[in-house]
């Protein structure tokens, strides 16, 4: 995979902006947000409703600054950002399917585990954003895919090219970047979420890397955070509802 974006100067100062705020802002931010939600959960019937909602909104104001950041260099296209034709169909087809299997088999796992009120891998970090109607579950499939889709243009092609066409970095080095950048944004779940956006962004980028497309980056985190998202919320204590 090779790139060659030329940032304008509005354009990299667009960048520049999300690229400080990703890496600054977005971890305080995505912290005190999931606090808040944890803390209102069982109080506030809508609590989750409003948090998808602002997350929506985020994402997409992210998306629309790396769009403008794009449109904004002449000398920059959509390829340079991952928006092309992967190089090798033939690879992306087979690992959608197979990332869409191993969907499939691990959600419904951690679906029997969750009615057994037996322990599902990494659903205590995410359990405040688990929906419980059928309002949060849709709400938690349009946050699923919008995150697929927004995280990778911003994080893995906006991020990229900027390292590369910006501030001069290497391929890989700019990769290495955003992928630090990423795993930071893990800090609401703790240590451990950080080492496992990094471990997640790490798998994406090189995905990324060897398809010279966003497709498959995306397709997998797609269909990843809709399995994760619509897990069951664990049931609470009668006591706890009550109050």
């Amino acid at each position: 995979m090779t790139i060659s974006p030329d940032f304008s100067a509005a354009s990299t100062a667009v960048a520049a902006t999300l690229a400080v705020y990703l890496l600054v802002g977005e971890p305080w931010a995505g912290r005190r947000m999931y606090g808040s939600l944890a803390r209102r959960r069982d109080t506030e019937p809508r609590a989750l409703v409003r948090y998808f909602g602002l997350v929506l909104t985020l994402w997409w104001a992210f998306a629309a600054l790396a769009a403008a950041a794009l449109l904004l260099s002449p000398g920059t296209g959509a390829a340079d950002f991952g928006l092309t034709a992967p190089e090798r169909p033939g690879y992306v087809v087979t690992g959608i399917l197979l990332a869409t299997a191993i969907a499939v088999a691990s959600g419904r796992n951690f679906h029997d585990l969750a009615r057994q009120g037996k322990n599902v891998p990494g659903l205590a970090a995410i359990e405040a954003m688990l929906p419980r109607t059928a309002e949060e579950r849709r709400l938690a499939i349009a946050v699923a895919v919008t995150d697929g889709l927004c995280a990778e243009l911003v994080y893995r092609g906006l991020l990229i090219a900027f390292g590369v066409g910006a501030l001069g970095l290497d391929l890989y080095a700019a990769a290495a970047l955003s992928v630090l950048v990423y795993a930071v944004a893990g800090l609401y779940q703790g240590r451990k979420g950080v080492l496992v956006f990094a471990l997640f962004g790490a798998m994406l980028t090189a995905l990324y890397l060897a398809t010279g497309s966003l497709l498959l980056p995306v397709a997998v985190h797609v269909v990843l955070s809709v399995r994760d998202l619509t897990l069951p919320a664990p049931e609470k204590p009668r006591a706890v509802q009550a109050a």
